[in-house]
């Protein structure tokens, strides 16, 4: 039996699926038809834990689509975020929180939304009073369950304290552990507090796939090409890291990919870890699924840590410069 993972009462797959991609950020977008054909094998596939944001261009809209189209609402454990605007800017006033969410319901066509997440933390407003507006909309029956994106440990543990927090979304890979850095102690912080880890990226954005080669492989309107990480001279580093990967699958677990490693290697990290890898072909959405038969023993999630370290290719930021500003930071205290 494929492993699951359980917010609250709901239990789905292990492996989500992430909407951003879909509809924004990665060059080309395809139609509704197309992009459509992607949501039909997700949901027939049994991946039915969704995860979008406000951001996302089209992304709630399409889902909405969706919704409207196949009756399937019920089926799918739907998540979006909102708090970051066009600019890049963060707004976590309690009256945005109220505004956002009515938004997205429309956006969504749906009455409730399963998990609501703050996308970034707002450096002008406590984060108490940013979470108290969106416990409002638990109260309402709008919302289920509150998540937070990229917070510090501290406003993590702030924001709790007014509402429980069910999950927090980061990015997580053998490509990103900043999670893991004691310094930051999110991932400590949130198995404290019984927090579930959503770990957006789990592929370094495609990186691990070894499908790409060099930044040049970007298309024009692809916002990788403006990632220090992701730069000429990184590119190597991020190459030894994927074909790392690739070699543990190939050689220990019959061929698989060191896309398959690298979510395998996610979920061995624990039973609250939920990967969400995006894409816009079928083929590759199939093949992380597939992850789901794979099971790394000890020796090779050690082994994993291993071809990271060496291959050490986090270097520069993942982020543009001011979106970088945004993560882990804290808030105003409460006045």
């Amino acid at each position: 039996m494929s492993p699951t993972r359980t917010i609250g009462t709901a239990t789905f797959s292990a492996i989500g699926f992430g909407a951003m991609g879909i509809s924004a950020f990665y060059g080309e977008v395809d139609s509704d038809e197309e992009r459509f054909k992607v949501l039909d094998a997700a949901h027939a596939a049994g991946c039915t834990f969704w995860d979008t944001a406000d951001i996302y261009a089209d992304s709630e809209e399409l889902l909405g689509k969706w919704f409207k189209r196949t009756g399937k609402r019920a089926d799918i454990f739907l998540s979006t975020k909102f708090g970051m605007r066009p600019d890049m800017s963060v707004n976590g006033t309690p009256e945005y929180v109220r505004q956002a969410a009515e938004s997205s319901l429309t956006k969504l066509g749906v009455e409730t939304i399963d998990m609501y997440y703050l996308h970034r933390a707002d450096p002008k407003t406590p984060i108490e009073m940013t979470v108290g507006a969106m416990a409002e909309l638990v109260k309402a029956g709008k919302v289920k369950h509150l998540g937070l994106s990229e917070v510090s440990a501290s406003t993590l543990r702030r924001a709790h304290a007014v509402h429980p927090i069910a999950a927090v979304q980061v990015e997580y890979s053998p490509f990103t552990l900043d999670i893991e850095d004691p310094k930051i102690n999110l991932l400590a912080t949130a198995r404290e507090l019984g927090v579930k880890i959503v770990a957006y990226s789990p592929l370094g954005r495609g990186l691990l796939t070894g499908q790409y080669k060099s930044p040049d492989d970007f298309d024009d309107n692809d916002f990788r090409k403006f990632i220090a990480r992701y730069n000429h001279e990184n590119f190597p580093n991020i190459l030894k890291l994927a074909d790392g990967l690739k070699e543990i699958g190939s050689v220990k677990y019959g061929g698989a990919t060191g896309g398959q490693v690298a979510l395998a290697w996610l979920l061995a990290q624990g039973d609250d870890v939920i990967p969400i890898p995006g894409t816009k072909k079928i083929k590759y959405l199939h093949e992380n699924l597939a992850a789901l038969k794979l099971t790394l023993s000890p020796e090779d999630v050690q082994a994993v840590r291993d071809v990271a370290a060496k291959a050490d290719a986090a270097q520069g930021e993942r982020y543009p410069e001011a979106m970088a500003a945004q993560m882990f930071i804290e808030t105003p205290a409460l006045a």
